[in-house]
């Protein structure tokens, strides 16, 4: 028995038996072939956008979320419960927050 070496391997001719030529059609066609459906989806129309107004709380937890991941600390799960306790907090302390992890990138 031969050992095997890594060397010989760069030696034999490889045929890949599920490589695709450019010739073949892979997958079948169910449209017709005047059907154009590949077309662009009209701008959204500002006036169909819902009305919310977020709380400032919502507002603070989202901003912070960012920032956070903005950071490179992307809120894990169990991390819910801290991020809503501190955007319970005055918007000057979330400001700082934010501004913390922003100088911290």
């Amino acid at each position: 028995m031969t050992p095997w070496s890594n060397e010989s391997l760069s030696t034999c001719a490889v045929v890949d038996p599920y490589a695709a030529h450019p010739g073949d059609n892979a997958w079948p066609t169910f449209a017709e072939p005047c059907d154009d459906l590949d077309y662009f989806l009209p701008p959204p129309n500002p006036a169909d956008r819902l009305n919310y107004v977020l709380s400032p709380h919502d507002e603070q937890r989202l901003a912070l979320n960012a920032a956070l991941t903005v950071a490179g600390i992307p809120p894990m799960p169990g991390d819910r419960a801290v991020i809503d306790q501190l955007s319970a907090l005055p918007a000057d302390v979330n400001n700082t927050l934010q501004r913390w992890l922003h100088h911290a990138q």
